[in-house]
């Protein structure tokens, strides 16, 4: 087997952790599954934990206090890190909007050492509210809810991401690029 082929089948059998973090309707989940179909067509076991999904299924119950939040996010941190030791890329497009939830996600992933890499999707609100793929902006707008990340609840920018995205600039074709190519750049594709 030559070094190329080497690389290619440890990079597809070595497991991470892709955090994808951002405002409602920014793109996340998005470029998660363009993400994901790549890595799948490489030979890569993939799975994207969808935040909703999670929310539905293994977050039921919560709410979106603060400290519900950050419940909801560690047990997703939980799940992608067990995922990812066993050779999976986890996709998490996830808007866990506090830094010290996402903190300790990743030191959860050091501490175990599995690789993490955390992506701002960095699309501006304004952006993000004329997208509104749930509907979430016109209702905050309406008064029908409240509690809206970015809006009217705090989202804490990460101040060191391994990657920032600027989803309003470049397409979701481009932007799983990049992502793709950090993760070619750190030896995990």
């Amino acid at each position: 087997m030559t070094n190329t082929q080497e690389n290619h089948v440890s990079g597809a059998t070595t497991g991470a952790t892709i955090w994808l973090t951002g405002l409602p309707s920014a793109g996340k989940t998005t470029i998660a599954y363009e993400l994901a179909g790549r890595l799948r067509a490489d030979g890569h076991r993939v799975e994207v934990l969808d935040g909703d999904e999670i929310r539905e299924f293994l977050s039921a119950g919560l709410g979106f206090s603060r400290e519900d939040r950050h419940t909801n996010v560690q047990r997703i941190g939980f799940v992608a890190e067990l995922l990812a030791s066993n050779g999976v890329k986890a996709l998490v497009p996830v808007i866990a909007p506090y830094a010290d939830s996402r903190d300790a996600v990743r030191k959860r992933h050091e501490s175990e050492g599995t690789a993490y890499l955390e992506v701002h999707v960095a699309t501006p609100v304004e952006v993000c509210s004329v997208r509104d793929v749930k509907g979430l902006y016109a209702k905050q707008a309406a008064g029908e809810i409240s509690g809206l990340t970015g809006v009217d609840d705090p989202y804490e920018e990460p101040q060191a991401p391994d990657l920032r995205i600027e989803s309003h600039t470049q397409s979701v074709t481009e932007s799983a690029s990049a992502l793709h190519a950090l993760l070619t750049e750190r030896g995990l594709a």
